[in-house]
C-alpha cells in the first residue's frame, strides 16, 4: 500500500490548481536543475545539484543514470540511500494530480538498491535495502528489503530468503569450477 496524503480540490481538476499547491518559481527552478542533471555525466556533480538545489537526501556513492526524471513539484520528498543505482530513464514521482484531488507521498529508496531502466516509481512507495527492481517496472506498492520485483503490474519474483539461497547456490557452483 502506498502512503500518500490526499488533498481535495473544488472546481477544475487538481492540475488546474497547480500553482495553488506549489509555487511557480519553485517549479521553474526545479525544472531547470532536473533538466541539467538529467544529462550531467559527472555523478558527484549530479548528486550535489540534487542535494543543494532540490533538498533531496541522497546517500554516498549513489548513482543516477542518464535521463532519470525526478518529481518536478516535490523533489524534496524523495530520498535515496547509499550505494544505490537508479537506472536509465527512470521516473520517480512524489505527487499525482487527479480530477477531484491530488496526492503527495514520500518516496524512500534504501541502501544498495538496484532500479532497472525505464522504471516508474509512484508517490508514497518505500523500497527496502538491497532490493532489486527489474527494468520497466511500475512500482505501485512498497518493495520488501532484499527482494526482487518486476513487471507491470509489479509482482514479487524472489523474496530475500530466495535471493540469499540463489546467491549461495551460485557461489557453490563457482567454487566447484
Amino acid at each position: 500500500m502506498r502512503n500518500t496524503k490526499r488533498y481535495r480540490v473544488n472546481g477544475g481538476n487538481s492540475l488546474w490548481h497547480i500553482y495553488r499547491t506549489v509555487p511557480f518559481l519553485k517549479v521553474v527552478k526545479n525544472f531547470i536543475i532536473i533538466q541539467v542533471a538529467r544529462y550531467m555525466p559527472l555523478l558527484r556533480v549530479k548528486n550535489w545539484l540534487y542535494r543543494t538545489f532540490l533538498r533531496m537526501k541522497i546517500g554516498d556513492e549513489t548513482a543516477f543514470a542518464l535521463m532519470v526524471m525526478l518529481d518536478i513539484m516535490f523533489p524534496e520528498k524523495i530520498s535515496v540511500g547509499q550505494n544505490s543505482v537508479i537506472g536509465y530513464n527512470t521516473t520517480i514521482l512524489a505527487h499525482e494530480y487527479l480530477i477531484k484531488e491530488y496526492r503527495l507521498g514520500d518516496v524512500k529508496i534504501g541502501d544498495e538498491v538496484m532500479i532497472g531502466a525505464n522504471t516508474t516509481i509512484l508517490p508514497g512507495v518505500h523500497i527496502g535495502d538491497g532490493a532489486i527492481v527489474s527494468a520497466g517496472t511500475l512500482v505501485h506498492q512498497d518493495v520488501p528489503a532484499g527482494s526482487f520485483v518486476g513487471g507491470n503490474p509489479m509482482r514479487l519474483i524472489y523474496t530475500k530468503e530466495e535471493m540469499d539461497e540463489r546467491a549461495k547456490r551460485d557461489q557453490f557452483f563457482k567454487d566447484e569450477v
